[in-house]
């Protein structure tokens, strides 16, 4: 398996929203919820439109490892769904259906669906699935959280590894040093 990366710029992020938006509601749906949840790709094709619709939470339990997960919709989430249910005939239970037939798409279609966005929007990086969650990861970093709260939402067992997962080198730790200048 590829290791892949969060996407840490906002334009490449809004370039992948507006690609996704204009091609498939779907797909744009799953890029929003995963790069603002955190969920792991098998816990984010599981959703149901029960899960999602008319809440202001998401309550689940984890695939992998099993803990209970609650955590609140942020407006984009919200926005992104309320989109999604305005502009696409529903015909099925699962949120992220399959066209062919009802179940919900793989994960190995989920991966085309961010790869092909990644690459039609100029990102050369090594993209997939798991970029989702690293993203919501890094960027949740970078807006402020302190990173044992990430830590704990992601379930690792430590801030290092929390760190290492999102991207965050010595380098860039270093350079805390080097810019402070007080």
């Amino acid at each position: 398996m590829e290791c892949v990366e969060p996407i840490r710029s906002k334009e490449q992020i809004n370039a992948i929203k507006c690609y996704l938006r204009n091609h498939n509601l779907r797909n744009y749906l799953l890029f929003v919820l995963g790069i603002n949840s955190g969920l792991r790709i098998s816990d984010l094709l599981s959703l149901t439109i029960e899960d999602v619709k008319e809440v202001d939470r998401i309550i689940l339990r984890e695939k992998k490892t099993g803990k209970p997960k609650d955590f609140p919709l942020s407006d984009t989430c919200k926005d992104a769904i309320q989109e999604y249910f305005t502009n696409t005939k529903i015909d099925s239970n699962w949120l992220f259906k399959s066209k062919k037939g009802d179940r919900a798409i793989t994960r190995i279609q989920a991966y085309r669906v961010i790869n092909k966005a990644a690459r039609m929007t100029g990102i050369t990086e090594a993209i997939g699935t798991h970029t989702l969650r690293k993203t919501f990861g890094y960027w949740a970093y970078k807006n402020g959280a302190d990173i044992t709260q990430i830590q704990k939402l992601l379930n690792h067992s430590t801030p290092a590894i929390t760190l290492a997962y999102i991207g965050i080198t010595k380098d860039s730790l270093d350079n805390i040093y080097k810019n402070l200048n007080l």
